[in-house]
C-alpha cells in the first residue's frame, strides 16, 4: 500500500505563482504545469489572493481570520448544546420539585 504525502508550499511560492499568472498572460493551467503543481491549487491561490486584495488584506491574514471564524462557530455550537442541556435539566428538576 503506498501512502502519498501532502506537499506544502510556502506563502512566497504561492504569491510568486499567482504573480506569474497575472504578469505572464499565460493560462493558469499552463503556468501550473510549468511549476509542476496541480492547476486547481493555482486557481484556489489566485482566488484567495483576489479575495484578500478586495478586503485590503494579505492571504495569510485572511486565512487566519477564516480559521478564527471556524473555531468560534464550533465553540458557539458547543455552548448552545450546553445551554440546551441545562435548560432541559432545569425543567426536569422543576417538575420533580412540584
Amino acid at each position: 500500500m503506498s501512502t502519498k504525502t501532502r506537499r506544502s508550499y510556502t506563502e512566497t511560492f504561492k504569491e510568486e505563482a499567482v504573480r506569474l499568472v497575472r504578469e505572464s498572460g499565460h493560462p493558469v493551467a499552463q503556468v501550473a504545469r510549468d511549476l509542476g503543481i496541480a492547476d486547481h491549487l493555482l486557481y484556489r491561490w489566485r482566488a484567495e489572493q483576489q479575495q484578500a486584495e478586495g478586503r485590503g488584506q494579505t492571504r495569510q491574514s485572511l486565512r487566519a481570520e477564516q480559521a478564527d471564524l471556524v473555531q468560534l462557530r464550533r465553540e458557539n455550537a458547543v455552548l448552545k448544546q450546553e445551554r440546551d442541556f441545562l435548560r432541559r435539566a432545569a425543567a426536569f428538576f422543576a417538575k420533580e420539585s412540584r
